[in-house]
């Protein structure tokens, strides 16, 4: 898959002092896991070209990237590492973090508004499907739970409702955009909406795994920080082997949902067992 960051028109802005920041941001990317999980799911349900579902790909990973910036703010999680390098705000200010988080939400829904490879109601099927995913009963919504629970003890099903919609609910956009560009039946939809809900589950337990097993240079951002907030994660609430267990469990279940599919899912499959059981 190309670079889900550049697609064909690049993004512009004419401030130069957000458009370096702009560059800092898009330059220092991660694994990509959403963009990939969307090209998966598509390729997965159709023998298309990639263009087909790049928008969708793209659109995301830069609401992602924007969500991170918003998150490492002082009135968030504030975080002066991220991906191995000063967080934007560190390296310019606050004010220039926000415009780049707000303009990278703006971008994402323009660029699929005006992807004319995608029929309208596609565009508009992806639209609705993202938009909510990122909303106040989504992403957003995730964050406002989780930043309420610090300092506070969480149950496992109260930690569940904060990670389905702070983490997976972009994880399960990710997915179905792809097979929205596919032109999915409906079962599909549902056995697909299924596995990605599980896998954005088990992702989270993987990373509250790590922040208690790996250090800081491994990571790419600040190791123990859920600790030193007192934030609860899958990791205080059943301890570190039960929670290991976890996340083989819900990897599990998030992989028989693909079972229909067979080897057309081996990338699908690939990308969840390296969503749990990664190092980083």
């Amino acid at each position: 898959m190309s670079d889900v960051n550049q697609p064909e028109a690049p993004l512009h802005c004419d401030d130069p002092r957000l458009a370096a920041a702009l560059q800092y941001v898009l330059e220092n990317s991660g694994k990509k896991l959403r963009a990939r999980l969307v090209m998966a799911s598509y390729h997965m349900l159709c023998e298309g070209a990639d263009d087909a579902a790049a928008s969708a790909a793209t659109a995301i990973e830069w609401l992602h990237t924007y969500s991170l910036v918003h998150d490492d703010l002082p009135a968030m999680d504030d975080d002066a590492l991220r991906r191995g390098k000063p967080t934007v705000h560190t390296v310019y200010d606050e004010a220039t973090a926000i415009l780049i988080g707000d303009g990278l939400q703006a971008a994402a829904f323009s660029l699929i508004s005006e992807d004319e490879r995608l029929a309208s109601g596609t565009r508009l099927k992806l639209i609705t499907l993202i938009a909510n995913a990122v909303g106040f009963n989504g992403m957003v919504g995730g964050q406002a739970l989780d930043m309420a629970a610090q300092g506070k003890a969480s149950t496992f099903e109260q930690l569940r409702l904060i990670h389905e919609q702070k983490t997976g609910a972009l994880f399960r956009a990710a997915v179905l955009s792809g097979a929205v560009c596919a032109n999915a039946t409906e079962q599909d939809i549902q056995r697909l909406d299924q596995f990605a809900s599980t896998i954005g589950l088990a992702f989270q337990v993987a990373d509250d795994i790590l922040d208690v097993t790996e250090n800081s240079a491994t990571l790419g951002k600040t190791a123990g920080k859920d600790i030193a907030v007192e934030k609860s994660t899958y990791v205080s609430c059943l301890g570190l082997e039960e929670a290991q267990n976890e996340a083989e469990r819900l990897l599990d279940e998030a992989m028989t949902c693909l079972n229909p599919y067979g080897d057309r899912a081996q990338p699908l499959v690939d990308l969840a067992i390296a969503m749990v059981r990664r190092k980083h």
